[in-house]
């Protein structure tokens, strides 16, 4: 079977409004700007309004990936929304999106992969315009984690943040596109990344919130130590499919959690940071919108031009990973 060769038409990011620095976290939790910026590099991030949903966020985003695609809502034949805080359990928030957009032919589902969920929803929606099953889909990574984030916990809430990153992909030249994916995950690292409270298991109840269980829990050096190795394992697995060199690379793009997990894979890659999409600065870590947040940025600010050789590499809870190769 010939497969259609399958790339990104049109990017779009959107980030609320509201600006939440170092220093206003320095009132509100025990620690300070030269704390969080030496161990994270993280400088400020966005925050969702009451009124915002993660829906929301995807909508604005995806307006701009459409207009910058030239698709119209009407032409989607599917729409991918990765996220680990949806609007509600059900209907999914891609359903919620489709209804906002108009996109009344597309088919609507959920992922959840936390932060490599962008990368999973790429290398899902893609199979379906690859074996010709579908022509357009939209593919999200939006998350609301300031909803999800226990502000009393300096060990976690100066580093999240909110956002929403979209991508239309369809058929593209036989020379560009998505060259190869690595996708994975290791169930046994899943207590150390999590929210428990809300599910089956922990369904919501006075215990569930009196023991703070739906709020962001994270084993930080457990998962540091894993992402500073997954990060270069799975961006090699993604050069390796693809028959690229480390030097092939013209632009990382990498979830943004922490300056020195970023830096590590960089080393890993024999590569600089001038050859490095790095946003974690302004936005902090936005879980499934860190990537394609990025992605939107590097194309709005020239960073990519056509022929331009890409590896997405992300991880996240699951624990999962995920690495794309990708010719813009």
């Amino acid at each position: 079977m010939n497969l259609i060769p399958v790339g990104v038409l049109g990017a779009g990011k959107y980030v609320p409004e509201r600006i939440l620095t170092n220093q206003e976290l320095e009132t509100m939790v025990e620690t300070n700007d030269e704390w969080i910026v030496t161990r994270t590099g993280i400088r400020e991030r966005r925050i969702a309004s009451e009124q915002q949903a993660t829906s929301d966020l995807c909508y604005e985003a995806a307006k701009i990936a459409l207009d910058n695609a030239g698709i119209t809502a009407e032409q989607l034949d599917l729409i991918v929304v990765a996220t680990i805080t949806p609007d509600m359990s059900f209907p999914s928030t891609a359903c919620i999106l489709q209804e906002k957009l108009g996109a009344k032919q597309a088919a609507a589902y959920d992922l959840s992969a936390a932060c490599s969920g962008f990368v999973y929803g790429l290398a899902n929606a893609s199979n379906f315009i690859a074996t010709g099953t579908y022509k357009y889909a939209l593919v999200i990574g939006a998350d609301s984690l300031s909803k999800i984030t226990d502000y009393t916990d300096r060990n976690t809430c100066i580093l999240f943040g909110d956002g929403a990153g979209a991508v239309v992909i369809g058929q593209v030249p036989e020379d560009r596109g998505f060259k190869s994916f690595e996708l994975g995950a290791d169930g046994s690292g899943g207590p150390l990344l999590k929210i428990e409270g809300g599910g089956s298991r922990n369904p919501a109840s006075q215990h569930s919130i009196d023991q703070r269980l739906h709020y962001i829990y994270m084993a930080g050096a457990e998962v540091f130590k894993f992402a500073v190795r997954i990060m270069g394992n799975a961006a090699d697995e993604a050069l390796r499919k693809a028959g690229w060199d480390k030097a092939d690379i013209d632009l990382l793009v990498p979830h943004q959690a922490n300056m020195r997990i970023i830096q590590a894979s960089l080393n890993r890659l024999n590569m600089t940071e001038e050859k490095c999409m790095i946003n974690l600065d302004k936005y902090g870590n936005m879980s499934a919108a860190s990537i394609p947040v990025a992605l939107a940025e590097a194309a709005e600010q020239g960073r990519v031009k056509e022929g331009d050789r890409l590896i997405l590499v992300g991880f996240g809870g699951g624990l999962t990973w995920g690495a794309a190769a990708l010719v813009w």
